[in-house]
Formats: C-alpha cells, sequence, structure tokens
C-alpha cells in the first residue's frame, strides 16, 4: 500500500532529468498573493515574461507561453501548422520522439518515422543525411513539417539543430522545422532564430526550475503563416489570439498567475548568471558525471562523444542487472530519486539528472549515493566513480565555444 508519510531527515534528493528541484527563491516568488489577471500589475508580468522568454529562446520572434505541460506545447506546435492528413517526418531518437509520433497519429496526421536500425538510434543523435536524402525524394512536397528532439531525455543525446537546418535547406524543401527542446532549454545553448527553426517547443520543468505546468512555443514568420491556414486550429491552442493579446502582457484566458511569478524569478537568476556560464556550468558539471560512469566501468547510453547531453547522464547496467532495482534500493537507503529507463530501455539503464539549479556539491553528492546504491546492490564496480569526477571537477576546463550565447 502506497504511504504519504515518507519523510526522512533532510532534503529529497531530486536527481531524474526533470522536473528538477525548484530553488527556494522561485518557491517564495511563488508564494506572492494571486493578483488580477486583467489588472495593470499582471500586464506588467506578463511583458516582462514575454520579453525574457524570448532572450532565453534567442528570439526577437513571439513566444507563447501555455498553462500546460510539454506535451500541449507539442499538440499545439501541430495544431497551429498542419492540417489533417498532412505528412511529417519525424525522428526516432528515443521515447520522447516516439511519444511525440504517436501524437501525431492521434490528431489525424501522417507521420513517417526515420532513424537508424534497430536500437541505434536510441544512443546517437539525429542523423541529419537521413532526413536530407528523404526530404530529396518528396519532388512534391508532400512532407510539411520535419520534427526532432534537441534533447532526448530518455537516452542522454543532444542533437545538431544547425546539421538539421542545413539538410533541409540543402534539399531545397519547404517544410516546416520544428523542435522540442523541452529539456534542452535553458541547459545548452538554443537559437531559434539563427538556427532556422520554426517552431520551438519547450517546458517550464526543467532547465528553468519551475514545477511543470508551463509550456512554450517560440515560432517564427513563417510558422505564423502557416498558422493562417491550418485547418487543426483549436480555440484553446490557437497562437494568433494569443499573440494579439499578450501585446499588451494579458491572455485570452486565465494564465497560471503565481508560475508567472515563478517564471519572472527563474528569468532574473538565468540572465543574472548569464546564458553563456549557465551552459559552461552544466557541461562541466556533466563531464564530471560522465567521468564518474567511466570510473565504475559502465556504459554511458549516448554512444557519440560528440552529442552527449550536459543535462543528464543514462547509466547502462550490466546484463542481469535490474536498474529498477537499483533505483529502488538508492531511493530507499539514500532518499534519493534517479530517472528510470524508458520504453525500449525499461530496467536497461537509469538516468543521472544534472541540470537547473546543480553544483559541484550537489553533483558529488548524487554521485556518491548511486556509487554506494551500486555496491549495495551487488554491482561489480572497476573503481572510485566519486574519486574520478572529483578529479574531473579539479582539473581546469575549458569554456565552451558559445559567442553569442
Amino acid at each position: 500500500m502506497l504511504t504519504l508519510d515518507f519523510h526522512p531527515a533532510g532534503r529529497h534528493f531530486l536527481q531524474i532529468p526533470g522536473p528538477s528541484p525548484v530553488p527556494d527563491r522561485i518557491l517564495r516568488a511563488m508564494s506572492l498573493p494571486t493578483i488580477d489577471h486583467r489588472g495593470p500589475e499582471f500586464g506588467a508580468l506578463g511583458l516582462q515574461v514575454l520579453a525574457g522568454m524570448g532572450q532565453i529562446f534567442k528570439t526577437d520572434q513571439p513566444v507563447i507561453i501555455y498553462p500546460a505541460s510539454g506535451t500541449g506545447a507539442w499538440e499545439a506546435a501541430l495544431c497551429n501548422t498542419l492540417s489533417p492528413a498532412d505528412h511529417v517526418l519525424m525522428v526516432e531518437t528515443g521515447h520522447f520522439a516516439t511519444l511525440w509520433k504517436r501524437m501525431a497519429e492521434a490528431l489525424g496526421l501522417q507521420p513517417e518515422f526515420i532513424g537508424l536500425p534497430g536500437n541505434e538510434g536510441w544512443r546517437r543523435g539525429v542523423q541529419a543525411d537521413l532526413i536530407e536524402a528523404r526530404l530529396r525524394r518528396d519532388s512534391a512536397h508532400h512532407i510539411k513539417a520535419v520534427c526532432v528532439v534537441h534533447n532526448e531525455t530518455s537516452t542522454g543525446v543532444t542533437s545538431d539543430i544547425p546539421a538539421v537546418r542545413a539538410a533541409i535547406d540543402a534539399a531545397g524543401h519547404p517544410a516546416l522545422l520544428m523542435v522540442d527542446t523541452i529539456s534542452g532549454l535553458a541547459c545548452s545553448d538554443y537559437r531559434h532564430d539563427e538556427w532556422g527553426v520554426d517552431v520551438s517547443i519547450s517546458g517550464s520543468q526543467k532547465g528553468l526550475m519551475l514545477p511543470p505546468g508551463i509550456s512554450f512555443n517560440a515560432v517564427s514568420k513563417k510558422a505564423i503563416t502557416a498558422s493562417k491556414t491550418s485547418a487543426m486550429r483549436t480555440a484553446f491552442w490557437d497562437w494568433n489570439e494569443i499573440i494579439a493579446m499578450n501585446a499588451s502582457g494579458y491572455w485570452p484566458y486565465t494564465p497560471n498567475t503565481n508560475l508567472l511569478y515563478g517564471l519572472a524569478e527563474a528569468l532574473d537568476m538565468l540572465l543574472g548568471e548569464g546564458l553563456a556560464n549557465t551552459f559552461a556550468r552544466h557541461e562541466r558539471l556533466a563531464q564530471a558525471c560522465r567521468a564518474a560512469v567511466k570510473g565504475w566501468g559502465l556504459e554511458i547510453q549516448c554512444a557519440d562523444p560528440a552529442v552527449y547531453s550536459p543535462v543528464l547522464t543514462g547509466v547502462v547496467m550490466p546484463d542481469g542487472v535490474d536498474a529498477d532495482a537499483v533505483r529502488a534500493l538508492i531511493y530507499e537507503r539514500f532518499n534519493m530519486s534517479l530517472g528510470t529507463g524508458l520504453g525500449k530501455l525499461k530496467g536497461k539503464m537509469f538516468r543521472i539528472g544534472h541540470l537547473g539549479e546543480a553544483n559541484d556539491l550537489t553533483l558529488m553528492a548524487t554521485l556518491a549515493g548511486c556509487e554506494m546504491g551500486l555496491r549495495l546492490a551487488g554491482v561489480r564496480l572497476a573503481g572510485s566513480g566519486v574519486q574520478a569526477a572529483m578529479e574531473a571537477l579539479a582539473a581546469p576546463t575549458s569554456t565552451p565555444d558559445l559567442k553569442g550565447a
């Protein structure tokens, strides 16, 4: 029977790849009194968060904010730009790419799933050459959109979005480019305008450090033009009325006022740190986490070092070891949650989140809990991953090339 009185001493270590821990600053901001969402104070708040999210997406184009999960933002992207039976090209990179494809099917679209054979697509990033080759064969331009996941949370892979844009352009194809950056935004460099993305999709509970409940569409002029002729538009998701009312800081429905207070605080934290510094911090922690996994002698789910994620690391268990049993042991003994394996990876791996308001000591405590748990579970380790991570954090590191970040 489920018990609701599990309150051990100390804070719970929430080390899943999202929702990420909500900083105290944001929790305090969310506790402010709820205000009139038609009053002048709210209009100022609305304009503030809309401008701030433009900076996070690196766009001068509209950013639509929904009181919804990232799944809602997926649906909004598809419903605003496409019509029933439209063909959509999607790339299999993991569990969330698969769920987005299932949604497209449920909406009456005709998605085509491409990718590497077997389980290889769940270990590597988007293959831009496959997209280009498929679009070159679509001389009649039946394909209306290309949909890819920027940071695949189920596998720990961050795909090269500029390469996807270049592939579409090289094929001379007019398809829209839609990108799910739900877990990538505010953790990894992302440039909506510069990379030529038509619809960027994100959510509040990852790099933005908020609870779930806000989602986003950043949209290009081309996407807005497509929305004028879409035959799938619905009243709630419709961009056009939202964009019109956002001009003065308001929404056509009741927005999630207190979460927007939290969003304003999150934007202050991120922009105060500086996005380039935020990205470098995430990359540094990710490198140390990977050093720990290698120190343990275990396998990393992402098989291509060029696309390692700065958001999370997938740890593959040896044959015969149930990853969920290891996770359960760590939860019960050390009050720490790790991400489960999803879809094809269920029971085969666990995921360590190192995103949001994370620092060196956050990571070291997490890795210590993992190492103790692995040993208690009887997993044979090659050495101390904790020691390897400490050495990685002590070593000088180069700052990523994030000009313009």
